[in-house]
């Protein structure tokens, strides 16, 4: 019997830099039953060149490499449709190109996902920032409804690297379930959807993944653009929830505006406590 297939989408712009080594450590994965999606966004870098000229060292090892490039920049919400629409794997999993994966990692996610019989394996991180890194853990949760409660509370994290998704449940979404052009947020709301859809959830209480937060990231004030994107996301994610019924969901989303806003309320400039106000405005007697 054939183990099964993982499909692993990577969105790529301007990487060129840090694709070395993103390919090193899928090269070294103990689990190799992978299709390695790559989604080069119109990267105005030699990033594209760099995917073409490792692809056969890929399929060497006995990895499916599917390499995709979009004719202009669309962002990182159609990079992932582009991404799932070209998946055939059992599970679905995703790779930022300028983070590290543990060796080990796919081996895990699938072992547990496989054992367990469940729709969501997740796992904890490492947060690197600059010279310092710190563990990042997730709480132990058996359903999706825990989970889901969890990330409203803010007591767990939601981005898509953190979880191995059967393709299934994905696919119960739809076709490119990322709304175009809304690039923040977005992992927050197709997650949000998967979990108000999974009947069993299982952590992996290590490590797997290391997210890289650079110099650029820690200092940048999040512009008004990208509050509104965060809130569109939410607000589809709302409506997804109103439209299934799903009362006791709707309730803890209160809790998860309120978290999302939350660096707006602590923040020193005046516009952002006025945003705060307005912002999830019926959220803020919670």
């Amino acid at each position: 019997m054939l183990p099964p297939l993982v499909s692993i989408i990577i969105p790529v712009y301007r990487a060129e830099k840090t694709l070395p080594a993103c390919l090193d450590q899928l090269k070294a994965q103990s689990y190799r039953s992978l299709q390695l999606i790559f989604i080069d966004d119109c990267s105005p870098d030699g990033s594209y060149a760099y995917l073409a000229s490792q692809r056969e060292a890929l399929e060497a090892l006995g990895m499916e490499v599917t390499l995709l490039r979009h004719e202009k920049n669309q962002g990182v919400a159609i990079a992932r449709n582009t991404g799932l629409d070209a998946a055939h794997g059992e599970y679905i999993y995703s790779v930022d190109a300028d983070d590290r994966l543990a060796d080990n990692a796919i081996e895990l996610l699938v072992k547990a996902a496989e054992q367990r019989r469940v729709d969501i394996v997740g796992c904890e991180c490492y947060l690197e920032e600059g010279a310092h890194t710190r563990q990042i853990h997730q709480p132990d949760v058996k359903t999706g409804q825990e989970a889901f409660q969890q990330i409203c509370y803010g007591r767990m994290k939601w981005n898509l690297w953190l979880f191995m998704i059967r393709r299934s449940l994905m696919d119960a979404l739809g076709a490119s379930p990322f709304s175009p052009g809304v690039n923040m947020g977005e992992d927050l709301m197709v997650m949000g959807k998967l979990l108000y859809r999974a009947s069993s959830v299982s952590i992996i209480h290590e490590p797997l993944y290391t997210y890289i937060r650079s110099d650029q990231q820690i200092t940048n004030v999040y512009r008004p653009e990208h509050w509104q994107q965060v809130e569109t996301n939410v607000r589809e994610l709302e409506s997804y929830l109103t439209t299934h019924g799903a009362t006791q969901e709707l309730e803890l989303l209160h809790y998860l505006k309120l978290n999302l806003k939350l660096p707006l309320l602590i923040s020193t400039r005046r516009e952002d406590f006025r945003r705060w106000g307005a912002m999830y405005s019926e959220s803020n007697e919670y």
